[in-house]
């Protein structure tokens, strides 16, 4: 990216991922997506100039201003080794995932950088795939699908390539293990290897790159 990218956060907390991302790639945030109080509050007394979409379950992207960089931390709560477990599907807090890729496929951003913990690796999916390679039938209750599987496919199916990776606090100097998981995605090539980047890419187009 060579000009100052405008960034558009999702699941912002307290827009810590969003600070982070200014520091390597610069520019500014052009909108949040918050609806918890104490975390707007810290938002609103640090970036007073930008404006919260509230609940991102409600948002219409299309009517969004398009931005170069999307950030997401979305809530972690159904795959933490400390929560209930209940992975990423409709009607649980990490199901809100499922948002975040709606708002993906909306805005086609150039760049998309999403955090979460480490239990993303083991944490289920709702999937119709068979449950093991030696099943056969519904017979078996678990889903096969891991989570960050879901949002690997997900990104995929609405034409982005992904990497990722995951990092310790304590590998930044902190006194702590905390392990993150950190996405990023761009858009794929199209077979003439041209990347269609950013919002010049048309919209509702999921599945065709």
């Amino acid at each position: 990216m060579t000009a100052a990218p405008r960034i558009g956060s999702l699941c912002s907390g307290y827009g810590g991922l969003d600070a982070g991302v200014q520091a390597v790639l610069g520019g500014s945030v052009a909108w949040h997506c918050e609806i918890d109080p104490n975390a707007a509050a810290i938002l609103a007394h640090h970036w007073p100039e930008v404006p919260n979409l509230g609940d991102l379950s409600a948002v219409d992207f299309d009517q969004v201003e398009p931005v170069d960089v999307l950030t997401a931390g979305f809530p972690c709560q159904d795959v933490s080794l400390a929560g209930r477990r209940a992975g990423i599907a409709e009607g649980t807090r990490s199901g809100l995932w499922l948002h975040v890729a709606r708002a993906i496929q909306a805005l086609r951003p150039r760049l998309v950088v999403i955090e979460n913990v480490r239990g993303l690796l083991s944490a289920t999916a709702h999937s119709s795939v068979e449950p093991c390679p030696w099943c056969v039938g519904d017979g078996s209750a678990e889903p096969p699908l891991r989570a960050l599987g879901a949002v690997l496919g997900d990104l995929a199916r609405i034409g982005y390539d992904a990497e990722w990776c995951c990092v310790r606090a304590s590998e930044v100097g902190t006194a702590h293990r905390r392990e993150r998981v950190f996405i990023a995605a761009r858009p794929a090539a199209d077979p003439d290897g041209v990347i269609r980047a950013g919002h010049d890419r048309p919209r509702g187009l999921a599945g065709a790159a």
